[in-house]
């Protein structure tokens, strides 16, 4: 990083330094005004649709109103006597005027005083706090995170009104200079993993969090590629981010990302959501029971049915009915194979379709590639049964990277069982558990383990 000087208490000299480290000239956005204030030249540099009109015009009136007589020594002074305005600070480094400017405050320079007046009557572009679509809830609040990271402390703060919630606000990043705010109760938080967190925070060296939140991710821990399951949970919901902070859990936030990344986490948090907690207890338990069965189905069903269709005599006589009986031209291996890809490419298409056609092309595409696949020979009616529970089943996982990462142990299982039969199949399944025994969190416990907070 460049080193910056102080301001001094020329105007001239403060308004030359300012032009020649920001592209005052050059850039449209970035806005030098120049006024008098009290019978002496003054500066104010902002960025244009950054800045609230109405807070700036009434400042305006109050500055205007400032005779020659009535202008004191000092730069704090006149910030508390003439300013009426509730953000305002006094700062004399460059570096953190800049980052100020930069991030959408007004700077004030006056001739004679030797620091900067930071007024933040900053607003910033954004969207209504709408539900998310991935993360809904069938009861409970309808609200979710921005993209403004003020925004989503307050929806946090609103919820938890408690004076150990604390929120350090933490800069990452040596251009883009990025916004991570570090949520946490002081008194239920486990100490060691913020102390190790904030260690890891302090060291990052990156240039830019292009990603946000998933750069820090990379940043904070460096994931192996053999291994596909997530060490972060993520949620666009406030009300889940808030009760995870009661249960002495870690959110961390990044400016233009509207999902907050939770830790410490398990396999265990990965598969629950927001309507487990809305019903009662019975209710609630019930629904996690039948999620964690949909999702050990989803990794085993079809690898089960290959194996029992290499071999047949282990199929008891009350099902007999699974077994395909008319084998068309593609071998079985094949069929779950292709029908895997075609999904990703269904899927993929509605994620880029418009959302006028999506559903039209959806009922088209179903109808068509699964009844005319079947008749022509490409696949077995059975093994069209099978891959649509399992991309159906999908969807019920509440996080996406974990779907994959499921989705990735059943290939593996499949090409090992079509290869090397029972033995591929138990294989696999050794793979499956060490992956997720050997999975480590950020704070080095399994991925199996349970928080007792």
């Amino acid at each position: 990083m460049p080193e910056y000087r102080t301001v001094s208490a020329s105007l001239k000299e403060n308004v030359a330094y300012v032009n020649e480290i920001l592209p005052v000239e050059d850039s449209f956005d970035i806005v030098q005004r120049n006024i008098v204030i009290g019978g002496r030249d003054a500066a104010f540099y902002f960025v244009d649709g950054f800045t609230k009109d109405e807070s700036m015009l009434k400042i305006m009136d109050s500055l205007f109103s400032v005779t020659e007589e009535d202008m004191p020594k000092s730069a704090t002074v006149f910030s508390r006597k003439y300013i009426p305005y509730v953000e305002v600070d006094i700062l004399g480094d460059f570096d953190q005027i800049f980052r100020n400017i930069l991030s959408g405050a007004t700077c004030l320079f006056i001739e004679g005083y030797e620091a900067g007046i930071i007024i933040d009557c900053r607003t910033y572009p954004a969207r209504g706090v709408d539900e998310p679509d991935k993360d809904k809830s069938l009861r409970g609040s309808r609200d979710g995170f921005v993209e403004t990271i003020v925004f989503n402390t307050a929806l946090m703060r609103r919820r938890i009104r408690d004076p150990h919630l604390i929120m350090q606000m933490l800069e990452i990043g040596e251009s883009s200079r990025t916004d991570v705010a570090v949520c946490y109760m002081s008194d239920r938080v486990d100490q060691e993993l913020l102390n190790k967190l904030m260690d890891k925070l302090n060291h990052i060296r990156t240039d830019a969090l292009m990603m946000n939140q998933q750069s820090l991710a990379e940043c904070l821990m460096k994931r192996k590629w053999y291994n596909p399951f997530p060490k972060f949970k993520f949620t666009e919901r406030p009300d889940t981010a808030s009760a995870c902070l009661l249960e002495g859990k870690i959110v961390i936030m990044v400016d233009n990302s509207p999902s907050a990344m939770i830790l410490p986490t398990s396999i265990f948090d990965m598969i629950e959501e927001a309507n487990d907690y809305y019903f009662p207890i019975l209710t609630g338990v019930y629904l996690k029971a039948a999620r964690a069965l949909i999702t050990i189905l989803t990794v085993f069903l079809t690898p089960l049915y290959l194996l029992f269709m290499q071999n047949i005599r282990w199929i008891p006589e009350m099902f007999t009915f699974v077994v395909v009986r008319d084998m068309v031209n593609i071998p079985l291996i094949w069929q779950l194979l292709l029908l895997e890809l075609a999904i990703d490419g269904l899927r993929l298409a509605a994620m880029n379709t418009p959302n006028m056609l999506s559903t039209p092309l959806s009922v088209i595409a179903g109808l068509v590639l699964g009844e005319f696949s079947v008749s022509s020979g490409w696949f077995n009616s059975e093994v069209m049964l099978a891959m649509a529970f399992v991309s159906v089943a999908n969807y019920t996982q509440p996080n996406f990277e974990l779907g994959y990462a499921l989705k990735f142990m059943r290939l593996q299982l499949l090409i090992l069982t079509a290869i090397f039969n029972w033995i591929g199949f138990l294989a696999g399944l050794i793979v499956i558990i060490c992956s997720i025994c050997c999975n480590k969190t950020l704070t080095g416990r399994s991925y199996l383990h349970i928080s007792r907070n």
